[in-house]
């Protein structure tokens, strides 16, 4: 059973006890609160659906002490299935990885009319919920136990962006943007596969690496297995990307490059190809790329036809074998480029075993001829 990535609460007689516009007592439990707080920390968001005043119920979950971990929240007197759709629609999570808990048979019908995907609990499950399989996460990463601070930020720079006046250029210049490429270490390799796993619509092949695979490919002198991560002045995006390029003397391969989606109106899929044929123009190779279309990777085939790569029959390539008979070799001759505007880039020479990462600052062109 997949993992959940969001339960969302009603609020009375479900996550407190007690109707808060009746009685106006509500009492939070020891055992809720740590369930809450654990999701939390095992990166499963929390949030809520629930018929209530939002000028009443809010300032309650402040005064317990519990306001700062619910993302999206939802308090109103709509039908819960609207919320929770609402919920789904602003994270930007499938229905089938939302759970919905209420104490009331007729609302979790309501929801399961509406949103059969969503998986339903009944209040009294409340207690039970970090013991199942779906809510424990096979691993828990450092961006795991961010991840509701990294949406929080998202909203707040969302607001900006829509606030902002001028062209969207000049805001993501005003992000203070700073995309950094690492070689994935110990701490960073469960994000990795991670990456490759909840990563569909922009990855290349759609290939998930587990974590032993990762491992080998780290020691393997004729890999690079790359993880980027991106800050800017409203917070820590969190890993965002990987890159598992395979080294030889005439030809560097991208056997995989996924970003996440969070991150693809910042650009940031296209300054890694730059970066990366800049890398490959600088070490006198050409440059490959894996693809393997999914019915949800549209937006990486068309990254890399944007970015030069085509298919052709250049010899430097002619001996390789995709490890997928459905994928397609796309080819590129690259040239140096110039940093993007829009952020900096911190990254490692690649031509070099074990450089540093450094601002990505091009030396002198020295674009190769065609077919060399």
């Amino acid at each position: 059973m997949s993992t959940v990535k969001c339960l969302v609460w009603d609020l009375d007689q479900t996550l407190w006890q007690g109707i808060l516009l009746e009685a106006g007592e509500t009492r939070l439990s020891g055992e809720i609160r740590d369930v809450i707080v654990e999701l939390d920390a095992r990166g499963i968001l929390n949030s809520i659906a629930s018929r209530n005043d939002h000028e009443h119920a809010w300032p309650r979950l402040e005064e317990l002490g519990i306001a700062e971990y619910f993302v999206a929240p939802k308090i109103g007197w709509g039908r819960k299935s609207d919320s929770v759709r609402a919920i789904a629609h602003e994270l930007g999570f499938a229905h089938k990885t939302l759970a919905f808990i209420d104490d009331q048979p007729a609302e979790r019908a309501e929801v399961h009319f509406h949103l059969p995907e969503v998986r339903l609990y009944a209040a009294e499950e409340a207690e039970s919920l970090l013991d199942r399989p779906e809510f424990t996460p096979a691993s828990v990463t450092a961006d795991s136990r961010q991840r509701r601070r990294m949406y929080q930020a998202n909203v707040r720079r969302d607001a900006g962006r829509a606030a902002f006046q001028g062209p969207d250029e000049q805001f993501l210049r005003s992000l203070d943007m700073v995309l950094r490429v690492d070689r994935a270490g110990e701490r960073e390799l469960a994000r990795v596969a991670e990456l490759t796993l909840r990563t569909s619509q922009m990855n290349a092949t759609g290939v998930h690496y587990p974590d032993e695979t990762l491992r080998g490919l780290v020691d393997d002198p004729g890999h690079e297995v790359l993880v980027a991560t991106l800050t800017d002045r409203f917070g820590s995006h969190g890993a965002i990307g990987v890159l598992l390029l395979e080294k030889s003397e005439r030809v560097w391969r991208l056997k995989l490059l996924a970003t996440s989606c969070r991150v693809v109106s910042f650009g940031v899929g296209a300054v890694i190809l730059r970066w990366l044929a800049d890398q490959t123009a600088a070490a006198g190779v050409h440059l490959v790329a894996d693809f393997r279309a999914t019915d949800r990777n549209r937006m990486m085939e068309i990254a890399y036809r944007f970015a030069g790569f085509a298919e052709d029959g250049c010899p430097c390539h002619a001996d390789l074998r995709s490890e997928d008979d459905a994928a397609v070799v796309f080819h590129l001759v690259p040239s140096r480029q110039q940093p993007p505007p829009t952020m900096r880039v911190v990254a490692p020479p690649l031509a070099v075993a074990a450089g540093a990462p450094v601002d990505w600052e091009p030396l002198p062109d020295n674009r190769m001829g065609e077919g060399s």
